[in-house]
């Protein structure tokens, strides 16, 4: 009877996290919103023009999106009481920015006739992952829309990765999405842009150095981070050109410079060393497995008609 119980939660949990993914097509607005895609394009070019965070924000707002209760826009959900994903602590450092540039892109769209209402938050924000990577010297690709929002979000379901976590238990996080180790180690490229808080590597140089990084990396993040940092202290994630999506980030972690420990332990694990050396060497390998990976993580936890709506604002249920 146990074993029944155990069975029926699991393929419970794999309905929950996969979805009906099925219902995701990529000409899916074509005659509701056809203008869709540039409208969506506009909207985060702009905002990258007033922010030079609104990249790597998007493109994280949708990983961590995704990787709790799938793809449908519940960590955009904001409750009074504070009983929100935004309001964990593994979500609490998402910046303004990403979220700012889905409510202009969801302002944008809907101020089409042909769109209003008709366009889920949760696309929006495919979308602009997309053109977030695009716009920023990345590859395109398209992207399977047809998703609607979630109607609940809860922090006490965020459980995302950790810097601090093993290559073991990484790997698990990713599997329980269909993403393989090559997905992982690809969508970790996505560190190419972006920047981390002090806090986030602090315990990688106080009080030991960790030994996997190369010195003059480590003197130079000591003087951006001395021991007693201010909170609002940070560095690229990949010095090399940290606002060009390209390969940078795995030539980085040859030399030593991965800033946080799990970007280290790709290089340093014999397991993905290969993958690391082959996306450093090959940029159009990154950008077709990156790709892929982000397509696959976009069907994860899809939502429906029956289960969830179109929101008309993207900060709470209608």
């Amino acid at each position: 009877m146990k074993s029944v119980q155990v069975l029926l939660s699991t393929l419970l949990a794999l309905i929950i996290l996969f979805g009906n993914s099925s219902a995701l097509k990529q000409n899916y607005y074509a005659k509701t919103c056809p203008n869709l895609e540039s409208i969506v394009r506009s909207a985060v070019q702009r905002k990258m023009s007033q922010s030079p965070v609104a990249a790597p924000a998007t493109l994280r707002l949708f990983f961590h999106d995704c990787f709790v209760r799938g793809c449908d826009a519940s960590l955009m959900i904001i409750y009074k009481n504070g009983d929100d994903e935004w309001f964990h602590p593994d979500d609490i450092s998402l910046k303004p920015a990403g979220f700012d540039t889905v409510m202009q892109a969801k302002a944008a769209v809907d101020s089409d006739p042909r769109c209003t209402n008709k366009v889920s938050c949760s696309d929006i924000l495919a979308l602009a992952a997309r053109d977030a990577v695009v716009l920023t010297g990345g590859p395109s690709w398209p992207v399977e829309l047809g998703r609607y929002d979630a109607k609940i979000t809860s922090r006490k379901r965020v459980f995302l990765p950790h810097p601090d976590y093993s290559f073991n238990v990484l790997t698990k996080m990713f599997s329980r999405f269909n993403l393989s180790m090559t997905d992982f180690i690809a969508l970790s490229g996505g560190h190419t842009i972006g920047a981390a808080s002090c806090k986030f590597f602090s315990n990688r140089l106080y009080p030991t150095t960790d030994v996997s990084m190369e010195q003059n990396f480590v003197n130079k993040l000591k003087g951006t981070c001395p021991m007693n940092f201010n909170s609002s202290a940070f560095t690229f994630l990949d010095t090399m050109t940290p606002q060009k999506f390209d390969n940078a980030y795995y030539k980085n972690l040859q030399q030593g410079k991965g800033l946080l420990a799990s970007d280290t332990l790709l290089f340093t694990n014999p397991r993905s060393r290969k993958t690391i050396n082959w996306f450093a060497s090959n940029e159009n390998a990154f950008f077709k497995a990156f790709t892929d990976a982000m397509t696959k993580l976009g069907r994860v936890g899809v939502k429906t008609a029956k289960d969830g709506e179109i929101r008309r604002d993207c900060r709470f249920p209608n």
